[in-house]
């Protein structure tokens, strides 16, 4: 995925808000809490290029081990369940579901070592052959890109009915 993690978090995010009975957070927290989440594994894209000069694939990093993700959202889950008014808690919720839906649409054509660290094997259910140069151009040639594409279209759609719906300030 290129384009698709934030608009993914946001869909996630605003799915969640819109169906809580009731949150101890703002709901536009909420939602960066799950827009930051799904792009924060590609953070590490900063160690790739500035520090490990591109030697080990970015998906071998902790950042994009599902494990993380997976400790990160049952923390969040515990942590609600002793204190449900913990705005905190649901902040982190959101943030490592974010995360982990980052993981799961990095599988569709990006290798993802989904039992790292424990199995050193990746994962992904479909592959992009290299048929062009640059290599980046494979992936927005490729059939998969139309679904980042309606990831992005049903992430606008969504924003624009959440504004349609919201009240104008100074407005009866």
């Amino acid at each position: 995925m290129f384009i698709a993690h934030a608009p993914s978090g946001y869909l996630l995010a605003t799915h969640f808000v819109e169906r809580a009975r009731s949150l101890p957070v703002r709901a536009s927290l909420a939602v960066a809490a799950g827009v930051i989440g799904g792009l924060a594994p590609d953070f590490d894209m900063l160690w790739f290029y500035l520090v490990d000069a591109r030697q080990t694939h970015h998906h071998k990093y902790i950042s994009h081990w599902p494990v993380l993700w997976l400790s990160l959202l049952m923390l969040a889950l515990l942590w609600r369940q002793v204190r449900p008014s913990s705005a905190s808690a649901v902040v982190l919720g959101l943030f490592a579901a974010g995360g982990l839906l980052h993981m799961v649409l990095d599988s569709v054509v990006g290798d993802i070592w989904w039992f790292a660290p424990f199995v050193d094997r990746p994962f992904a259910l479909f592959t992009v052959p290299a048929l062009y140069k640059p290599w980046w151009l494979n992936f927005f040639l490729h059939w998969s890109f139309a679904l980042e594409l309606a990831i992005c279209a049903w992430a606008l759609a969504t924003w624009r009915r959440r504004q349609r719906a919201r009240p104008i300030r100074g407005v009866r």
